[in-house]
């Protein structure tokens, strides 16, 4: 389990910090007076540019930020990246309007996209100080959040529906008396394994693996692990059958296994 006590509030009042200073270590993520002004010309004279002319600029010039950046990738009005450099992203890839690629943390990977990824609109990956993997033909949807404080990995082919929240870390709060903000974070991670589907407005907690091959229903909110082929639903997410068996079947053993119970 990885543990922070570095909190955002905390580093931008250090006594004796130049806001500037703490924009390019919040945002940028290096010092320096040219790889700043270069953040900003890129990000000021393409980010909002709408229509044909703004998906041109954005591909011609966002990759010039980035660590590394494939073939045919788009990037939709309004991306937002921060510490870009830390961000790598394979060929074919879309990143819808609005969205928020955020690789901040000190000693981090930062995120890594695959090839054929598909980011909906006003969907967010966000590091603390963790990492997030992205593999090949990932599809989020728009309103969705991976957000982490060690590492979120999803595998390849794994549909996300809108509004899922994978919910990679989790506040201290071993002190009832202390006021959370001064407890810092932990984070343990999240594995999801290849050709995955969660459905509208799941939520995986931070510390589950959920199995190749899964489904999660919409809503449900994953609190332990998901077997592959599982089928989870419900608050908290439980097995209703695996994918292997006919539906029949598997909704019978199912519900004599309840009776017995």
């Amino acid at each position: 389990m990885k543990t922070e006590s570095v909190r955002i509030q905390q580093e931008i009042s250090k006594a004796g910090r130049s806001k500037m200073a703490s924009y390019q270590d919040l945002i940028v993520g290096r010092r320096g007076f040219w790889p700043m002004l270069k953040y900003e010309l890129v990000i000021f004279f393409c980010s909002a540019v709408p229509g044909a002319l703004g998906l041109f600029l954005r591909g011609l010039f966002y990759p010039s930020l980035l660590g590394a950046c494939g073939k045919n990738v788009n990037f939709g009005a309004n991306v937002v990246l921060r510490h870009p450099h830390k961000i790598r992203i394979g060929d074919n890839v879309i990143i819808d309007d609005n969205c928020l690629l955020d690789a901040k943390g000190r000693d981090n990977g930062g995120i890594s996209i695959g090839s054929g990824v598909f980011i909906g609109r006003n969907s967010i990956l966000s590091c603390k100080n963790g990492d997030i993997v992205l593999h090949d033909r990932v599809n989020i949807g728009f309103n969705s959040e991976v957000f982490t404080g060690s590492r979120v990995e999803i595998g390849s082919d794994t549909l996300v529906a809108a509004y899922c929240y994978f919910v990679g870390g989790d506040h201290a709060a071993d002190d009832a008396e202390a006021a959370l903000t001064e407890q810092g974070s932990r984070s343990r991670g999240i594995a999801v394994g290849p050709n995955g589907w969660f459905g509208a407005g799941a939520i995986v907690l931070d510390g589950t693996k959920v199995g190749a091959n899964a489904i999660v229903g919409a809503g449900a909110v994953v609190t332990k692990d998901v077997p592959d082929y599982a089928v989870a639903v419900g608050m908290p997410a439980k097995q209703i059958r695996d994918r292997r068996q006919p539906y029949g079947n598997a909704e019978g053993r199912m519900q004599n296994a309840e009776t017995k119970s």
